[in-house]
């Protein structure tokens, strides 16, 4: 009978479906955007860290006072480039008026989910960018190599250099201060980033203008 089909169709006992129910929350609460606890897919931590890509989100605090300064530092309808700094982004998405415009520059295609503001971005490759990315179109670049070393940063502000007017704002270790001159002409001021697990190396922010955080 038509009626017999039914039979067919695999059932989970209670306790397995429990457990898939179990699943699919813990997984919800690892990559999704956390809406049973109020928060948006622009939260710090909404993705979270991939040791292994040598991520370290910011610290709430940490990441509202470098996008508070990115928006100072832009102006009004000013564009803004963050290059392996997603925190940053991600606090820049909350507040964003119409007058401020970002896109998010990241080798971790995850972050793809933000859509048309996402740039696959490997800095082993940092002129390979997309046509809609234009020479000197940003008038700030927010910068956080993935990596202390000279070459990561050397290449890394090769990209920073194409896209910027003038503005930059680079996080990376205090042992790097003299490459960051170096390759950009920066300069270390007062602010000290925190992240939201503590790290073993002293970061700093570096700065080429008159900012805020000194």
């Amino acid at each position: 009978k038509m009626d017999d089909d039914d039979d067919d169709i695999p059932q989970l006992s209670s306790q397995a479906l429990a457990a898939l129910q179990e699943f699919y929350l813990e997984q919800e609460q690892r990559e999704g955007t956390k809406t049973s606890q109020g928060c948006s897919q622009y939260s710090v931590g909404s993705i979270e860290e991939n040791w292994q890509l040598s991520q370290f989100w910011y610290s709430e605090e940490t990441a509202s006072c470098l996008a508070n300064e990115a928006i100072a530092a832009a102006g009004k309808d000013g564009k803004i480039a963050c290059i392996s700094a997603p925190s940053v982004y991600q606090k820049l998405k909350e507040r964003e008026g119409p007058s401020v415009s970002v896109c998010i520059l990241e080798y971790d295609r995850r972050f793809s989910v933000y859509g048309e503001e996402f740039v696959f971005y490997d800095y082993n490759n940092p002129l390979n960018l997309p046509e809609s990315l234009l020479p000197h179109s940003f008038d700030i670049v927010v910068a956080d190599p993935p990596y202390l070393s000279e070459e990561c940063l050397e290449k890394t502000a090769e990209t920073i250099r194409y896209l910027t007017k003038g503005k930059i704002l680079l996080c990376t270790g205090a042992v790097m201060e003299e490459q960051a001159a170096k390759h950009l002409g920066v300069k270390m001021c007062k602010f000290i980033p925190r992240h939201s697990r503590n790290l073993a190396n002293e970061f700093r922010c570096y700065v080429n203008y008159d900012c805020g955080l000194d």
